[in-house]
């Protein structure tokens, strides 16, 4: 399933893969060569810190490509509903204070803000729901709960 991103976050990941692909790979072969001319490798420290480091870099590139081979870029609605890329204000039943998400990827970059994925018993029910609106949805625990639309921007 493509993973819906906004553009921006489309243009950031983009970004940090064109980075790793180069400047990142070319930092991980020089730590290594260091590392390799300390001698025995089967004792050196900065050898195997550096292959460890090098190994989750290369996860990260192949997780950034799939995703940005598969990515769907999409906008937040323009008509005051929760879509991908809405930030929310959401008041739980019995809660007098307002929590703010943003809708989308946990890619998306909300400083101060936790994402709320769409694809969330949360935020399935809030999906095209607007401010006032109030939605009921079942936790994966089994719990009913309900929580009013505050705000959508």
């Amino acid at each position: 399933m493509a993973e819906k991103l906004s553009q921006a976050t489309f243009d950031r990941l983009q970004a940090e893969h064109e980075d790793l692909t180069t400047r990142g790979r070319i930092d991980i072969a020089r730590k290594i060569e260091a590392a390799r001319e300390l001698g025995d490798l089967s004792e050196n420290g900065d050898y195997h810190a550096a292959k460890e480091e090098q190994g989750k870099m290369e996860g990260r590139i192949m997780f950034l490509a799939k995703t940005l081979e598969e990515a769907e870029i999409v906008e937040a609605a323009a008509d005051g509903t929760v879509s991908h890329g809405s930030v929310v204000g959401l008041r739980y039943e019995g809660d007098d204070d307002i929590e703010k998400y943003l809708v989308g990827s946990i890619e998306e970059d909300a400083e101060g803000m936790e994402n709320l994925s769409p694809g969330s018993p949360l935020g399935e029910a809030i999906m095209g729901a607007a401010a006032g609106d109030t939605v009921t949805y079942e936790t994966p625990t089994g719990m009913t709960l309900s929580v009013d639309v505050v705000s959508v921007d």
